[in-house]
């Protein structure tokens, strides 16, 4: 098993390649990039540091950070691997040592070694820009240098990639998953930091089963807690199967709990198999719980248990609808819009409340098979949306908010992303009018080479 990878397969090959240079560009611009938009844009994603061992999956590739800093119309890039204890056991050793998905594959020298990759999401809260993944604590880097600074030790423990900044507390709600003895545990953490870093609450319980829980949802009162059939089998894996299939027999079932209540309080809302990786927003009136979600048929990336593919399926955005007051705990699912797509993101100035204004990246034509090629803006009050496609080989990543000022209406601003210039293999750094989607870019800053596909990102004010 200590043989190279194949380049054969699609997550090392295209744009989906590892990048292993560590760069610094200053960038030339076209159009303009508005003397309103100062900050740095960080974008996080998997770049294995040398060829993976047994069979590679691209959620488990090291992670590295490309930075894109703003002022004054100019922009400036930087990009560094995250060098967690991983990276540097393996980076001393001149090649790869752990399996990734396949525990069969690590070589014997890193068997209960740290295997974080800090890999998918990077935000900023309490003073820190941290990287983060589904089974570590997060990585906190140098916000200009990308210098690593090494786990934020507070966390005591698994943090997944996606927590939620409540905008009216600058509380930082959070949640693992796997947290109990041994990787592929039913049991997950429920966590909150307060506004200056201190972790104020971290409480466990018990979900129906393993499950691959990327994201999760947090309102002004409720945090949920989706439970879909992708599950994680350790056994299985052991056994040459994958570590994490789809069982749709399992059903979806969704945890709902009040913030301010205890885990044994957690009621479970239920529907037909379905998967989220990614929710847009959440809010309640009364007792109703609304949530907006790229909701799958299959999950996708992952084989049946058997091992076999399920046929290719593309997220739209759903409505997902519990109500609190009411006897039923089955879940209502309303389609928002029929765009494939994912990533979807808002003005987080909104966060867990209503809001009418959100973004993602697209797949126009109705293909199943495609990368994204347009990006879209949604009015959820009129119903309306709107797209920009990019020309063919183009393909855009996750699009981000950036309000003009902190008081500025919701949705007045831009939208920023990285996009992938097919034919002529390299990437750009785009911003669009948040409201003008429709319009095209109104500034281009041209990388002199690509950046591999990737995850998140997320925008730090000036």
């Amino acid at each position: 098993m200590d043989g190279p990878t194949p380049i054969t397969n699609s997550y090392l090959s295209g744009n989906f390649a590892p990048l292993r240079s560590e760069d610094d560009f200053e960038l030339e611009v076209t159009g303009e990039f508005p003397s309103g938009l100062k900050g740095a844009f960080y974008r996080n994603g998997p770049n294995p540091q040398f060829e993976p061992r047994g069979h590679y999956h691209w959620f488990t590739g090291d992670g590295m950070i490309h930075a894109f800093f703003v002022e004054d119309g100019k922009v400036a890039y930087r990009n560094r691997y995250i060098r967690t204890p991983k990276w540097q056991l393996e980076h001393a050793a001149g090649k790869a040592l752990f399996g990734g998905f396949d525990p069969r594959a690590a070589d014997p020298s890193v068997t209960g070694k740290d295997s974080g990759v800090a890999n998918t999401n990077i935000v900023w809260h309490a003073g820190r820009l941290m990287a983060l993944e589904e089974a570590h604590k997060p990585f906190e880097l140098d916000p200009k240098s990308l210098e690593s600074r090494g786990y934020v030790e507070p966390y005591r423990g698994r943090v997944t990639a996606h927590p939620k900044v409540d905008p009216e507390t600058g509380e930082m709600v959070w949640f693992g998953y796997s947290v109990g003895a041994g990787w592929f545990s039913n049991t997950m953490s429920y966590g909150v930091t307060d506004a200056k870093g201190v972790v104020t609450r971290r409480d466990d319980f018990e979900a129906p089963f393993s499950s691959m829980v990327h994201d999760f949802l947090v309102t002004r009162r409720h945090a949920l807690f989706p439970i879909l059939p992708l599950t994680g089998d350790l056994q299985r894996a052991m056994r040459g199967g994958p570590a994490y299939a789809w069982e749709p027999d399992k059903g979806a079932h969704v945890g709902v709990m009040a913030r301010d209540a205890g885990v044994e309080t957690m009621r479970w809302f239920t529907t037909e198999a379905c998967y989220v990786f990614h929710p847009m927003n959440a809010w309640e009136e009364g007792e109703t719980i609304f949530a907006d979600v790229m909701e799958y048929p299959v999950a996708p990336l992952f084989p049946n248990a058997d091992g076999s593919m399920p046929e290719r399926a593309s997220a739209r955005l759903v409505r997902w609808t519990f109500d609190l007051a009411g006897t039923s705990d089955t879940i209502k699912r309303e389609p928002l819009d029929d765009l494939p797509g994912e990533f979807p993101r808002f003005d987080e100035r909104r966060a867990g409340l209503s809001y009418c204004q959100g973004w993602f990246a697209g797949r126009s034509g109705g293909r199943e098979d495609r990368s994204f090629d347009s990006i879209a803006h949604v009015d959820l009050r009129s119903g309306k949306r709107t797209t920009y496609g990019f020309a063919a080989g183009d393909a855009p990543g996750e699009p981000v908010f950036v309000p003009r000022s902190a008081d500025a209406a919701e949705g007045d601003g831009w939208v920023v992303a990285v996009v992938y210039r097919g034919a002529e293999d390299r990437s750009d750094f785009v911003v669009f009018d948040a409201g003008a989607i429709q319009a095209g870019p109104i500034g281009i800053a041209k990388l002199p080479r690509r950046v591999p596909f990737g995850f998140h990102g997320n925008w730090r004010a000036a």
